[in-house]
């Protein structure tokens, strides 16, 4: 699963230690899986998964892993690689293996729950990511002392769900997220970051099997069955994007490739030629676009880390205090 390292303005755990929260993030998804596929395996009863408190059992999971040689968890039994979570190297260029990661006290908690028996691993696969991807919002919105107020359409994104649930553990996204440039506010649109590129993404989604008619205007013709209507040019968008983020990378002499890619799950595009550093992705050639990502296996980088830093370090945050916001949240008492 991608690591949402910022949504919009809300607050980011990655904001604080963006060397540690990646592996940790990892090592709480891998322990969770593990557990729970162990016991499902073993024909436990899972009806009601117990909670356990992620990130003391990813501390006593690391402390054993370092100071003895354990046995995997199945070992013997055949392997099915295609069926873990995540195989994807995170931490070569982030942590020492001597380094001691202190973890922090949490108050988030990952809490599956079966709503039916899965049949196949497959199954239990699939309801272990969607539950978890409820987590990874609490992660990416909170902090020990600071929590955002997540906007509940954000739960119901497909796009970001996608991008989340389908790319691997090395890549860190930036959903919307907004930066403060000389004190004025700019939002950016998608910016995913993998081990060796940025990647700007702007989305063409309004209808099913909608056709954009693209060209140098500032507007592009959008076609839905015989009804036609502008909608403003997405490479002027990407320019901007690029512009900035290419600034703020030369500032920190971050050398990290910028791509542009206008995306469209659900429509077409029909540009005459090709302009100049950008891919159009669409119902054709979104899936092969799509694995072609998944296949990035490199480990995550140091320059990727400095370049993701660099945006976290101009984001604009909203959020409260956990106090402010637990008081505003019980009843008044008459």
């Amino acid at each position: 699963m991608a690591q949402l390292v910022k949504l919009q303005d809300y607050i980011s755990r990655y904001q604080i230690d963006l060397a540690r929260y990646p592996t940790q993030f990892v090592r709480l998804k891998k322990n969770q899986w593990e557990r729970i596929k162990r016991q499902w395996e073993l024909g436990e009863d899972i009806s009601e998964w117990q909670h356990v408190d992620n990130e003391v059992e990813a501390e006593a999971y690391e402390e054993k892993e370092r100071f003895t040689f354990i046995k995997k968890w199945f070992a013997g039994r055949q392997k099915e690689t295609t069926e873990d979570v995540e195989e994807v190297e995170i931490s070569n260029e982030l942590v020492s293996d001597e380094d001691i990661i202190p973890e922090e006290e949490t108050t988030l908690t990952f809490e599956p729950k079966i709503v039916y028996a899965p049949q196949s691993i497959h199954e239990l696969k699939r309801m272990f990511i969607d539950q978890f991807f409820h987590f990874q919002m609490k992660w990416a919105s909170s902090t020990l002392r600071e929590k955002s107020y997540v906007d509940p359409r954000f739960m119901r994104d497909s796009l970001l769900r996608m991008l989340l649930q389908t790319l691997p553990d090395n890549y860190l996204l930036f959903y919307y997220p907004i930066l403060q440039i000389r004190k004025a506010p700019i939002e950016l649109d998608v910016v995913l970051m993998s081990p060796t590129e940025c990647i700007c993404i702007t989305v063409l989604e309004a209808e099913n099997q909608a056709v954009y008619v693209g060209g140098s205007d500032r507007f592009w013709i959008k076609k839905v069955g015989t009804k036609d209507s502008k909608v403003l040019n997405p490479t002027i968008n990407l320019g901007r994007m690029e512009s900035v983020l290419s600034q703020l990378f030369k500032q920190e002499d971050i050398d990290m490739p910028i791509r542009k890619v206008v995306l469209s799950r659900n429509g077409y595009f029909d540009y005459p030629g090709s302009p100049f550093g950008v891919r159009f992705v669409d119902r054709r050639n979104y899936h092969e676009w799509i694995e072609h990502l998944r296949k990035v296996s490199s480990p995550m980088k140091h320059m990727q880390i400095r370049a993701a830093q660099t945006i976290l370090n101009t984001v604009q945050t909203t959020s409260f205090n956990r106090d402010i916001w637990q008081q505003a949240s019980q009843p008044t008492e008459e």
